[in-house]
């Protein structure tokens, strides 16, 4: 066995084990980063407000991947009246696995009249990976959120596909411990590649926004037009899109543009793209 197959199967084998906790607090004029505790490779750039009171925060993941025995927890919670806006710097990486699973488990609470706007750059999913995620969002009554996941599945730049591997993707939205949305859905090489499931598109991904009014769901609805793999519903005040793509670009470029229209209605705010997103 090579060195390099040795020291990979002794990194999956151990993992790394990280946590970041990040507190947000209102002040007069803006929302302050007051708790940012970390363990393991995550950490947060110093915040940003590019739109005056609203707090951006980039997370980073200096090991630039997440292997295979990787257990990462991400805890945001946000006080009353404050606003925070979560992205990263660039991709999330799911490399090929042996055989070990990683984990990333991501939870938000959001007080009465909070908001958190949790948006990711795109996740990456090598063929042969094996993760479990789960994104758990807590809302107070009149709390706000709006967060995606998208995901890209292979490197069709590489012409590589996803064949083998599994990706098992949890979703909890709950308002005072009442359920609002639950879903469990597991990406394998099956799914990938059935009309049942991901019909061979590699990027595919969910938009979620509450409180969000008809109106939104109207216009969203005229965005997509006869435009095939997109879709948006409503349930009760939470609107929910979904889209799948055979590029992860095209995709992120479509919920952007969902976002500039559900985002004056839900947070009373324009659009104002994170800089980072343009480097």
């Amino acid at each position: 066995m090579s060195s390099n197959s040795q020291e990979k199967i002794k990194a999956e084998s151990c993992g790394w084990q990280a946590a970041l906790n990040l507190n947000f607090v209102a002040t007069t004029d803006k929302t302050v980063l007051v708790k940012r505790d970390h363990f393991g490779p995550l950490s947060v750039q110093r915040p940003f407000y590019p739109e005056g009171g609203v707090c951006h925060v980039y997370i980073l993941h200096p090991p630039g991947g997440i292997v295979g025995g990787d257990h990462l927890t991400i805890c945001a919670k946000t006080a009353a009246h404050s606003h925070a806006l979560i992205t990263t710097p660039a991709a999330g990486k799911f490399y090929r696995s042996s055989g070990v699973q990683a984990t990333q488990i991501v939870e938000i609470s959001v007080a009465e009249h909070a908001t958190v706007e949790w948006l990711p750059q795109e996740t990456i999913i090598y063929e042969g990976a094996q993760l479990k995620s789960l994104v758990k969002v807590d809302l107070a009554p009149d709390a706000r959120f709006i967060g995606w996941e998208i995901l890209s599945l292979g490197r069709p730049a590489s012409a590589e596909g996803f064949e083998y591997g599994a990706a098992d993707l949890n979703w909890q939205i709950c308002c005072q411990n009442q359920p609002l949305f639950l879903e469990r859905l597991r990406l394998d090489a099956q799914a990938f590649a059935a009309r049942w499931g991901l019909q061979g598109c590699s990027a595919c991904g969910t938009l979620f926004a509450t409180p969000a009014s008809a109106e939104s769901l109207v216009a969203i609805q005229n965005l997509i037009g006869d435009t095939k793999g997109r879709g948006v519903t409503r349930i009760d005040e939470l609107l929910i899109c979904r889209a799948l793509d055979g590029r992860s670009d095209l995709l992120r470029g479509f919920f952007e543009q969902v976002w500039a229209i559900v985002r004056p209605d839900t947070v009373q705010r324009k659009a104002c793209a994170p800089r980072i997103w343009a480097t």
